[in-house]
């Protein structure tokens, strides 16, 4: 069942729109995640140590980066 409300603490003179966009944001950042995990491999890391884990935790992040800059971006004209 999808929300059919949303609590929120914006202003009451908030704009529908940027509450939408606000909304919105959370997917983005859970469907990122996803990614993280099990495209790229965020959970596969099974040392023992904080530097092993920070380097592995980093070069994923780096991937991820590279991998959004080289996507398509949706929303521009393929037209020439």
């Amino acid at each position: 069942m999808a929300a059919e409300y949303w609590l929120s603490s914006l202003p009451a003179d908030t704009v529908l729109r940027h509450l939408v966009r606000l909304a919105k944001i959370r997917w983005r950042i859970e469907h990122d995640y996803r990614d993280l995990k099990h495209g790229l491999g965020l959970d596969h890391y099974e040392g023992r140590t904080w530097r092993g884990r920070h380097h592995h935790v980093t070069l994923v992040s780096a991937e991820q980066a590279f991998l959004t800059l080289r996507r398509p971006d949706p929303k521009r004209s393929t037209s020439v």
